[in-house]
């Protein structure tokens, strides 16, 4: 698996407000995957989640993560990331939150009522699929 940086159309297809998943590791060491929004930034991902979520729980116990992102229009175009969170932050004023919902939906986060946490991610390697196999797989 290569490691960072994305070349640049690996980097592009990964920015987009693509469907994606992000997997973690319970303490008994099973893996969780889930659907998830994030932003690609700088090189690194941000993830954001409600404070009272268990993937929050396993993150600051094990921060291995892996996120996928498929292309809406050509699932099997896939970027996918491992790494690890590298910094937590409370979301003040949903501010990460509303950055990521904006870019998915055009519009603030709607849920205002429950703290949020924000997680960076690192990342380690990755590898792409599809059109982008030739570069990662």
């Amino acid at each position: 698996m290569p490691q960072p940086p994305l070349p640049s159309d690996a980097a592009e297809m990964f920015a987009r407000p693509n469907y994606a998943t992000i997997s973690s590791v319970r303490p008994d060491g099973q893996p969780v995957s889930v659907p998830t929004w994030y932003l690609f930034e700088d090189g690194r991902v941000l993830v954001n989640m409600d404070a009272g979520r268990k993937r929050l729980e396993y993150l600051r116990s094990d921060p291995r993560v892996s996120v996928s992102a498929m292309d809406p229009d050509d699932w099997i175009t896939h970027v996918s990331v491992q790494g690890r969170v590298v910094e937590f932050a409370d979301d003040e004023g949903l501010r990460d939150i509303d950055r990521i919902a904006r870019h998915y939906t055009g519009q603030q986060y709607p849920v205002r009522d429950r703290p949020r946490v924000s997680a960076w991610i690192e990342i380690d390697r990755w590898h792409g699929w599809g059109r982008l196999r030739a570069q990662g797989g």
